[in-house]
This record gives structure tokens, sequence and C-alpha cells, in this order.
């Protein structure tokens, strides 16, 4: 089952100041890798290179940076559209989410998923079927 992936485990895994966090991303990345099971979004990854790029420290620089975000074409991320944009404002007014947040939350039951794989939303949160798993409470699998 595909599991989607959001912006901040996308940088812990990249971060290696963050320890704990770092590691476990990275468990999860690599599992995810395995399993072809890893799903996200353009905005992620836009959101991933701002953050790698401008706000890490040390940061990627933008060749390295690029090639990451072009590594994870291969997890088909999904594009921001029209229909996207309807899906993120009812699921913004259902659960209140801010809009950003929602457009995640329209990516992932876009790509098919059933958890999304994030530290924020509150763990366990059910979305309309899209479950929140926090990456660094619970092991990959």
């Amino acid at each position: 089952m595909p599991v989607f992936v959001d912006t901040n485990v996308l940088v812990y895994a990249r971060d290696a100041s963050e320890g704990a966090k770092h590691r476990r991303a990275r468990e999860w990345m690599a599992h995810l890798w395995k399993s072809e099971t890893g799903r996200t979004s353009v905005q992620v990854l836009n959101e991933f290179y701002v953050t790698v790029t401008l706000k890490l420290r040390p940061g990627l620089g933008r060749d390295e940076a690029r090639g990451e975000v072009r590594q994870f074409q291969a997890w088909r991320p999904v594009a921001l559209d029209a229909s996207l944009c309807e899906k993120a404002w009812e699921i913004q007014d259902r659960h209140r989410l801010s809009y950003w947040d929602s457009l995640i939350v329209a990516a992932a039951q876009a790509s098919g998923c059933e958890r999304l794989l994030t530290e924020d939303f509150g763990a366990g949160r059910d979305l309309d079927g899209l479950r929140v798993v926090n990456p660094f409470t619970r092991e990959p699998g």
C-alpha cells in the first residue's frame, strides 16, 4: 500500500544534526524505496528543495538538491491542478486544516494512499480514510 511522505520526513532524512529523527527518517526512506511504496507531491518536493537549499545548515547546493528532487520523480509526485485545489478546499473546511496542509492531504488521497507519514496533523488522525502516521514514534513497515 503506498505511503505519502510529507516534507518534514524528507528534510529530517537529510539533516544529520537531528540525531534520532534523522536516523528514523532514513529508516523510513530506505523501507519506502525498497518496497516501492513511497509517494509525494510536487508541493512537497518544492518545500523540500527550498528548505534544504536555504534553511538547512549546512544546506545542500542547488545541483545536489535538484538531483534529489529528480530521484523522487520515481514516486510519481502529484501535481497541483484545479481539481486538487477544489478537493483541498473541501478538506480545509471539513477538517479545519490550513490550505497548504489540505493540499497535502488531497494529494495523498489522489495518489491512493491510506497513510500519511508526517510529524504534523496528529498521529492516528483519520482524514477521510487517510491515517496520519508519525514516523518518529513508529517503525517502518
